[in-house]
């Protein structure tokens, strides 16, 4: 198991980053795709999903989203290659900004600390370039 603290700042207000990460149509990642919705109960989800992995193809997960806006969320992997990893993030408000930090435990069989850890960090690092680029755009 790995530990992973990462943190960032979106070049935008909490309030604009909790409508575009409710906006299906506008909240995209080219590593993570939303497939399915399972179940719902409160604010939780249990959602399928395909994951890019360290070969380039995509992983098809199961994960538990739990989101408590405008405090965060978080997700564990319930299925596939990553199954019993879990992370949250939470938001803090900074005017015109809001500042993410991520804290998470990581498990991948077969993969070693340094492989696991350096993957996580590069998927968070995409992800939030992602996020930051669309919410420029986002109306």
């Amino acid at each position: 198991m790995v530990h992973v603290k990462d943190d960032g700042v979106f070049d935008a207000p909490i309030d604009k980053l909790w409508k575009y990460f409710n906006d299906n149509a506008a909240h995209n990642h080219t590593s993570f795709q939303v497939t399915k919705v399972l179940e719902q109960k409160g604010n939780a989800q249990t959602v399928m999903a395909k994951t890019r992995n360290a070969q380039g193809g995509f992983d098809t997960e199961k994960f538990l989203m739990t989101v408590n806006p405008p405090k965060g969320f978080s997700l564990e992997y319930l299925s596939g290659a990553m199954k019993g990893s879990k992370h949250t993030h939470t938001y803090t408000a900074q005017g015109n900004k809001t500042r993410v930090d991520v804290d998470g435990e990581f498990v991948a069989p077969g993969m070693d600390e340094g492989a696991l850890r350096k993957g996580v960090l590069a998927y968070f690092a995409q992800a939030f370039e992602e996020d930051n680029a669309n919410l420029k755009k986002y109306k």
